[in-house]
């Protein structure tokens, strides 16, 4: 009950600033960290970012920045956008207990996600991340990173690109101070490496890139949709989580991001398949009608987009 009420509390806090859009005005203005962490449920904290793209405006931190506090250190979820980010949430910690940080993990290899490596790993934290993840890291992550500094700028200070010293590729378990972590890689879903930390006696789930419900699911070159779906509706669901942080937006449950992960991506591969079967071709697909789900943040950005490449994938299914 403890838990519950102190969800409830949270969610109506970010009620009030659920569309998290570049409209609106950062949260913190005295952090680089776009809102204050605040606590979800006992020991377990989150700094929600901004469901709008990277911007000089709120440093990057456009996911969601959580820390697990235990008896003996703290477990970090996400490296943050770059090195100061990292140094910001760092602050923060430090304001709720003097535990040190004991493993940083990153939900997947994206710059939001991995960026700030360099800042834990410069004070000797292990950064735990799945095989692929490393792998889009080491592949891609100088681009990244230059990416990065063209909308950070000063901000940019001191990142590096440092790839997690430790991976894992189905689960990894870790015990800290009594707490117990499963982290998990359910199947593919949104990009490379997805991961899930789940906290199996508080029912938690800080869920990752598998879950949307605020902005829009981006569904990048690589994604597979109908993999995405498949991974949702089986292990993920089966996990039976009370609670959920997703990667982006303000915590919730199991049906709100079904409705906002699962709703968009079969709605959206319905109508492209009837698209497909009328003859439609590429050019016209990027106007199938997504009216339903334009309430979500960076609908503008990523919509067409989504649907050129889910025409892409399922004209070859």
């Amino acid at each position: 009950m403890k838990h519950l009420k102190t969800l409830t509390a949270a969610a109506a806090l970010c009620a009030g600033m659920a569309a998290a859009s570049e409209d609106i005005a950062d949260q913190y203005p005295q952090s680089e960290l776009y809102s204050k962490p605040f606590q979800v449920i006992e020991n377990v904290w989150s700094a929600i970012g901004a469901t709008a793209p990277p911007t000089y405006e709120n440093s990057g931190h456009n996911n969601n920045l959580s820390f697990v506090v235990t008896s003996e250190g703290v477990v970090v979820i996400n490296g943050g956008a770059s090195a100061r980010l990292a140094a910001a949430l760092h602050e923060e910690i430090k304001a709720v207990t003097d535990q040190p940080v004991k493993l940083v993990i990153n939900e997947n290899g994206q710059g939001h996600a991995m960026l700030g490596n360099s800042y834990w790993a410069d004070l000797g934290v292990d950064i735990l991340a799945h095989e692929e993840a490393i792998a889009e890291v080491e592949a891609h992550g100088h681009e990244i990173l230059e990416g990065m500094k063209r909308y950070n700028r000063d901000k940019a200070e001191g990142t590096r690109v440092v790839p997690a010293n430790l991976s894992f590729s189905d689960s990894y378990e870790y015990e800290l101070g009594g707490t117990t972590f499963e982290v998990l890689h359910l199947g593919p879903a949104h990009g490379p490496g997805d991961t899930q930390v789940w906290l199996p006696e508080q029912s938690m789930m800080i869920a990752g890139d598998i879950a949307f419900h605020t902005r829009m699911p981006p569904i990048f070159a690589d994604t597979c949709t109908s993999c995405w779906v498949e991974t949702f509706e089986g292990p993920f669901m089966d996990m039976n989580p009370t609670y959920i942080i997703p990667g982006h937006g303000h915590p919730t449950n199991m049906p709100v991001v079904y409705e906002g992960t699962m709703g968009y991506i079969k709605d959206l591969r319905a109508k492209i398949g009837a698209h497909l079967d009328e003859g439609g071709d590429l050019a016209s697909a990027y106007y199938v009608d997504q009216s339903n789900w334009e309430h979500l943040d960076t609908f503008e950005e990523l919509a067409t987009k989504n649907a050129g490449r889910v025409f892409e994938e399922m004209e070859w299914e």
